[in-house]
């Protein structure tokens, strides 16, 4: 029975999570919400306490927390939040919409605790990404890497292998979005200073990436602006 609707780890937390939300919760309150017997609820509060958790206890009444402890907020780096996004952008194509809810919601819930500038960061690269298939997976290690130069506005050089002729050259860019099709690598769309104009390239093709301390001035189109100028135009000659 104690461990059938939360692990205690999960447990635990949430207990937590209702010492701050509430002025005193009672055990057999505790107890009900999480489907487990008055004297686990006694032995996680006895757990929490041991871990430094200022746990108060009014007799007859319930648990609260020492007035003015606070547990301080999630914190996120832009690399683990950049992933949350990108991991939001592939839940889209679960086929239980329940699930898109909820992790839309846990989505929220973190979004809530970033400061501002992370959350325009966040809404920024959400922008600049497209993905069109469930089966979309990244082949190289270098995603996260150019998700921070995309919304850094940071130049990249890399060292680059051309799909149709294997050669190899040297390329500074400037980064604008990421996307991948179906099953197919992740490719990145950037302004090529070297050909003087957008180009795409596999990510898998890059042999060597560094992010330069140099930044560029951000382009002002949308990545729908750029389907519509650059890739429309091929499809429909």
């Amino acid at each position: 029975m104690e461990e059938k609707t939360l692990p205690r780890l999960s447990r635990l937390t949430a207990i937590l999570t209702q010492l701050q939300t509430k002025r005193l919760v009672t055990a057999p309150e505790l107890a009900k919400k999480f489907g487990v017997s008055v004297r686990t609820i006694y032995r996680d509060v006895r757990a929490l306490e041991a871990s430094g958790i200022p746990i108060f206890t009014e007799e007859g009444k319930g648990y609260a927390l020492v007035e003015g402890y606070r547990l301080p907020p999630v914190s996120f780096t832009e690399s683990e939040a950049n992933a949350l996004i990108t991991a939001e952008q592939l839940v889209r194509f679960n086929k239980d919409q329940s699930f898109i809810d909820q992790y839309a919601n846990a989505i929220a819930k973190v979004k809530a605790v970033l400061k501002h500038d992370a959350k325009e960061k966040l809404e920024f690269l959400a922008n600049r990404m497209h993905i069109t298939d469930e089966d979309s997976t990244p082949q190289s290690q270098d995603l996260a890497t150019l998700q921070l130069a995309i919304t850094n506005f940071n130049l990249v050089s890399m060292t680059y292998k051309t799909v149709t002729q294997e050669a190899v050259s040297q390329r500074i860019v400037e980064p604008f979005a990421l996307y991948t099709m179906g099953n197919q690598n992740w490719l990145l769309i950037a302004w090529c200073r070297l050909r003087q104009d957008f180009r795409t390239f596999r990510i898998d093709k890059i042999e060597r990436l560094q992010v330069l301390s140099e930044k560029f001035e951000p382009h002002k189109m949308t990545l729908e602006e750029y389907y519509d100028k650059y890739i429309a135009p091929t499809l429909n000659p």
